[in-house]
C-alpha cells in the first residue's frame, strides 16, 4: 500500500512522519466498487421503484374511493351515528405502510444474492486475502450493504410517496411531520431487510436457494402461520415474526399517526385499522424494530461466523 509522507520542521530538521491510509475506508470504497462492477443493484433497482410506484398508485386510488364512500351524503347519517369523522382521516397513511413493505422484498433480496453470489463465484476469496482480517473484511460489507438497504429505501420512499400524492385526495395525505415519519421507518424497514438477506445468503451460499427461501417465507410462509394465529385468537405472536415485526415498523407508525389525528374512532376499530396497516399484533414501531433487529442479528452473526470459518482456498 502507498505510504503518504509528511515533513515537520524540528530542532533536529525536517523529520518524516509516514500515515497510512484508513484501511477500512480502503476495504469500504472496495466494496462498492464490486456491487457496482455488476447489473445486480440496478437490476432489482427498476422493480423496486416499479412495484412502489404501482402500489402506491393503487392503495391511493383505493383509499380516495373509501373516502369518496364514507363522506357521501347517504353514509352521513351513519357516521353520525357511529360518532366517527371520517373527513379527519388520513387513509393515505394505510397505502404508504402496505407499498413500503411490499417492496422492501426486493432490497431484501439484492442481499441475499449479493452475498451469496460471491461465496458461489469465491470472489469473496480475493477480499479476504487483501483484508488484514476477515473482521474488517466482513465490516466493510456490512457498513456497505447498510448502505445500500437506505439507497434502496430512499428510492422505495421517493416512489411510494409520489404514487400516494398522484392518486390520493390532499385531506388524505399526512403532514409533513407524518411524512418524515413514515419516510424514517421506512428506510429502516430497507436496511433492516438487506441484511437480513446478507445473513441468510451467507448461511445458504446458494443464490437459487437464498432467493427461493426468501420468498417463500416471506411471502407465502408466514402469511399463513399470520391466518392461523389470528383464527386461533393469538394475533400478539404475529409481532414476534420476522415479517410481522418489519411489517410493524411502518404499519404502527402509520396507524398510531391515522388515530393521532382521526377525531373519535371506535375502539373495536382500532385493530382492524391496525390489521388494514399490516401491524396486526405487532407492537409499537420502536419495539417492533428491536424484534426484528434481533432477527436480522441472528442471521447476520450466524452467516459472519459461517464465513469466518470458510476455506478460501
Amino acid at each position: 500500500m502507498t505510504e503518504q509522507m509528511n515533513y515537520q520542521t524540528g530542532p533536529a530538521g525536517p523529520a518524516p512522519q509516514y500515515r497510512q491510509p484508513s484501511m477500512l475506508g480502503n476495504l469500504v470504497k472496495a466494496e462498492f466498487r464490486k456491487t457496482t462492477t455488476t447489473g445486480l443493484w440496478w437490476g432489482l433497482m427498476i422493480p423496486t421503484v416499479l412495484i412502489a410506484l404501482g402500489w402506491a398508485l393503487a392503495t391511493g386510488a383505493i383509499g380516495k374511493g373509501l373516502m369518496d364512500v364514507v363522506t357521501s351524503e347517504d353514509a352521513e347519517q351513519l357516521t353520525d351515528l357511529i360518532g366517527i369523522s371520517p373527513d379527519q382521516w388520513q387513509v393515505s397513511l394505510f397505502g404508504m405502510a402496505r407499498s413500503i413493505n411490499v417492496a422492501t422484498i426486493f432490497p431484501m433480496i439484492f442481499g441475499g444474492m449479493a452475498i451469496s453470489n460471491e461465496i458461489r463465484h469465491r470472489t469473496i476469496t480475493t477480499t479476504f486475502l487483501t483484508a488484514p482480517t476477515r473482521v474488517a473484511a466482513l465490516g466493510a460489507k456490512m457498513l456497505v450493504y447498510v448502505a445500500w438497504g437506505a439507497i434502496y429505501g430512499l428510492a422505495i420512499v421517493a416512489a411510494v410517496s409520489i404514487g400516494i400524492a398522484i392518486t390520493s385526495d390532499v385531506d388524505a395525505l399526512p403532514s409533513a411531520g407524518g411524512w418524515l415519519a413514515m419516510a424514517g421507518v421506512g428506510v429502516l424497514s430497507s436496511i433492516l431487510m438487506t441484511m437480513f438477506g446478507v445473513g441468510v445468503g451467507a448461511l445458504m451460499t446458494s443464490v437459487v436457494g437464498t432467493t427461493v427461501v426468501l420468498l417463500l417465507y416471506m411471502l407465502i410462509i408466514e402469511n399463513g402461520l399470520q391466518l392461523v394465529l389470528s383464527t386461533q385468537g393469538l394475533p400478539e405472536l404475529i409481532g414476534f415474526l420476522p415479517n410481522g415485526a418489519v411489517n410493524g415498523l411502518t404499519g404502527s407508525v402509520a396507524s398510531s399517526l391515522f388515530l393521532s389525528t382521526a377525531g373519535v374512532v371506535p375502539t373495536e376499530l382500532e385493530d382492524v385499522l391496525r390489521a388494514i396497516a399490516g401491524a396486526l399484533g405487532a407492537f409499537d414501531w420502536w419495539l417492533s424494530g428491536l424484534i426484528f433487529l434481533v432477527w436480522t442479528g441472528l442471521f447476520f452473526l450466524g452467516g459472519w461466523a459461517a464465513t469466518q470459518r470458510r476455506d478460501i482456498t
